[in-house]
C-alpha cells in the first residue's frame, strides 16, 4: 500500500492551511479520483460544473504519488468520487491531509463485486491481489459502468438540485450509449469461438470482464514478481508451460505497465504480444483510448484480432 510519510503530510497541512479559497463561481467543484471516473462524471455534469482528476490519462493509479496541488484540489472540492473496493489506497491519507470536507462517493456502491482471481479458469497462478481479497477492477463490465453513473446522477442531483434537469438529461443520454456499448461487446464476443477466449495479461485486471462477456483469464504475469529481473525460472516455465498447454494465441499487456515479462513469455511460446490495452487508466487526448467509449470497444476489437489469428 502507498502511504503518505508523516513528514509529507506535515507539510501538505501546512500548505492546506494557507490555500487560498477558490473564486465563488456558483459551480458544482466535483473530484474524481481517476480518469475513468473523470470521463463518466465530466457525461453528466456537461457545462455545469467543474471536474477535475487526480490520476490522469496514462497514469497508474497503483503507484500514485499525491502533489500539493492535489491536496489543495480535495480540499477546495464540494463532492468527490471514487472506486472504492480497495483501489485508491493513498485516498484515505490524503484526503486527512487535505482537511477536505467533501464527501466520498464510492461509485462502485450496489455492484456485484468479484474475488481476485475468481474469473481464473483453473489456473494455478495466483492472482495480482491476495486471495480473499475483492477485485477493484469492475469498471469493465459495462453494467457496473451504467450502475455507476446512475449512482453519479442521483449524488450529483441531491447536491446540486439546481440543475437537475440538466443531470438527468446528459445521464440519459451516456446511459443509452453506454447500453449499446454493452450489447456491442456481447454481440462481437459470442462470434469468437469459445475456446478462443482465454486470456493471458500482465495484470488481473479483467475479472469482470471475462466473467460479464464469456471470456477466461488463465494467467496474469505480474504476481510472479514485481522485478522482471527476478522471476524465479520455476514460476517462468510453469507459466510458459500453461499458454503452450492452452494454445493461447496472444499476450496482452496494458497502456501503465511494463511489459517486460510478457515479451518473455510471448517470445518462449509463439503467442503473439497484442498491442496494449487500456486497463486502469484512459488513453491521452486523440489516441484510441480517450474516453471510456472508446477504451472499451478499442479493447474488445484488439482481443478480437489477436485470439482470431
Amino acid at each position: 500500500m502507498r502511504c503518505i510519510s508523516s513528514r509529507t503530510l506535515m507539510f501538505l497541512i501546512f500548505l492546506t492551511t494557507f490555500a487560498v479559497s477558490s473564486a465563488q463561481t456558483g459551480q458544482l467543484k466535483v473530484v474524481a479520483t481517476f480518469s475513468i471516473i473523470g470521463d463518466w462524471v465530466q457525461n453528466v455534469v456537461g457545462e455545469v460544473a467543474s471536474v477535475d482528476v487526480l490520476v490522469g490519462p496514462d497514469a497508474d493509479a497503483h503507484g500514485f504519488q499525491p502533489s500539493p496541488r492535489d491536496v489543495i484540489t480535495l480540499a477546495q472540492a464540494d463532492l468527490i468520487f471514487e472506486n472504492g473496493l480497495g483501489f485508491e489506497t493513498w485516498l484515505d491519507d490524503l484526503y486527512a491531509a487535505s482537511r477536505a470536507r467533501a464527501p466520498r462517493v464510492a461509485v462502485t456502491e450496489g455492484i456485484e463485486p468479484i474475488l481476485a482471481g475468481e474469473a481464473h479458469g483453473g489456473a494455478e497462478h495466483e492472482a495480482e491481489h491476495h486471495p480473499g481479497e475483492v477485485d477493484p477492477h469492475a469498471w469493465h463490465d459495462v453494467q457496473n459502468a451504467i450502475r455507476a453513473v446512475e449512482v453519479i446522477r442521483d449524488t450529483l442531483i441531491e447536491a446540486d438540485p439546481d440543475n437537475a434537469a440538466i443531470y438527468r438529461e446528459n445521464a440519459r443520454a451516456y446511459l443509452a450509449e453506454l447500453a449499446g456499448l454493452d450489447e456491442q461487446i456481447r454481440e462481437q464476443a459470442s462470434g469468437l469461438q469459445e475456446e478462443r477466449r482465454k486470456l493471458v495479461t500482465n495484470h488481473d485486471t479483467f475479472g469482470y470482464f471475462a466473467r460479464a462477456y464469456g471470456f477466461e483469464v488463465l494467467a496474469t504475469l505480474l504476481p510472479l514478481s514485481t522485478d522482471t529481473d527476478e522471476v524465479a525460472a520455476g514460476e517462468l516455465a510453469a507459466l510458459i508451460d500453461t499458454v503452450r498447454a492452452a494454445g493461447v494465441r496472444a499476450i496482452f499487456v496494458e497502456n501503465v505497465g511494463d511489459v517486460r515479462l510478457a515479451e518473455m513469455v510471448a517470445q518462449a511460446t509463439g503467442a503473439r504480444l497484442a498491442p496494449a490495452l487500456y486497463t486502469d487508466a484512459l488513453g491521452a487526448a486523440g489516441s484510441a483510448g480517450a474516453t471510456y467509449l472508446k477504451m472499451m470497444r478499442y479493447n474488445l476489437g484488439v482481443m478480437l484480432e489477436a485470439l482470431a489469428e
